[in-house]
């Protein structure tokens, strides 16, 4: 087969590995899609995306509608005839006129095994669940969301204190692996049919809000410990001790201690955590980081904090 001409369409770090595995491919991508410069940083100037900044390093030419919804928008991607799109955390539904643009359609690397975890945050959904496994799929699209037929996947396990952004770290990876075996599998006829997804076992991944993060200390600490890694590095999982609204970094699961829900309990943890009681159970808090103050380590603040102690 001769090269492909491929468009790629994403936004943050995550796709950043995926993108390089197409340009690095025999079939590199003539454009790149993502979405418009964001504000950021206290001045709120206009910050170049990770993805945006990879394809331009690249020089390759990057469009950034802010919709394809309309047909001026999407005339620059109609004239660039695609083959075939791909897309990982763009972050943008693709209407069924650009769906159906390339000769072999779009394919979507999405951060979870299909059709569990559908939508904006399957990392974090999977480690507050406590699933065993995570993965990559790549799916060819359709107009539902994260709903298209499965092309192939590529399981793995989660560790037990694995955090969002570590797994999130390594799925990237595979999505980049998932990818290029797909193109070789395209290139040379063995590119299996997609499979339809089984709507029976579906569940949905919506968009975080940072009161997510908050910890209810009525809840078991199991529950807290996943909560305090499905949200690290974003937004943290935060909560009262002693009046004081702690971000929590780390955060381990003590099942033989009791107290009332959400008071500190002195003498535990070894000096090594900040113990909570919790509806079940204690949770260790071991890197917090208070209003205004840099994040340290638990034995850092007891040292600070003796009556915690």
């Amino acid at each position: 087969m001769s090269a492909l001409r491929t468009v790629f369409a994403g936004t943050p770090q995550f796709a950043v590995p995926a993108l390089q595995a197409l340009i690095d491919s025999d079939h590199p991508p003539t454009a790149v899609l993502c979405q418009p410069d964001r504000p950021a940083g206290r001045g709120r100037r206009l910050r170049v995306g990770p993805v945006k900044a990879c394809a331009l390093d690249a020089g390759i030419e990057v469009l950034q509608p802010l919709s394809l919804k309309d047909e001026a928008a999407r005339a620059p991607l109609v004239e660039l005839r695609p083959d075939l799109i791909v897309t990982a955390a763009y972050g943008l539904l693709l209407p069924r006129a650009v769906l159906e643009l390339p000769v072999h359609g779009c394919w979507n690397l999405h951060a979870s095994l299909l059709p569990r975890w559908r939508g904006a945050s399957p990392i974090n959904q999977a480690i507050l669940a406590g699933d065993a496994l995570s993965g990559m799929t790549l799916m060819q699209m359709d107009v539902g969301l994260d709903t298209g037929p499965i092309l192939s996947t590529a399981p793995t396990a989660i560790a037990p204190e694995e955090t969002a952004g570590e797994l999130h770290d390594r799925l990237a990876l595979m999505a980049a692996d998932l990818l290029k075996e797909a193109l070789d599998a395209l290139a040379s006829d063995r590119l299996q049919a997609p499979q339809p997804q089984d709507e029976t076992q579906a569940t949905h991944a919506p968009l975080i809000q940072r009161e997510d993060a908050r910890l209810d200390w009525a809840r078991s600490a199991e529950a807290l410990a996943r909560q305090v890694r499905a949200y690290n590095p974003w937004p943290v999982a935060f909560a009262s001790v002693k009046g004081i609204e702690l971000r929590v970094f780390e955060a381990q699961a003590l099942q033989n201690l009791r107290g009332k829900p959400g008071t500190l309990l002195p003498g535990q943890g070894d000096g090594e955590a900040l113990v909570v009681a919790c509806g079940q159970g204690a949770l260790g808090l071991r890197e917090v980081q208070a209003p205004g103050r840099k994040r340290v380590a638990a034995r850092d603040w007891l040292n600070g904090h003796p009556d915690w102690a």
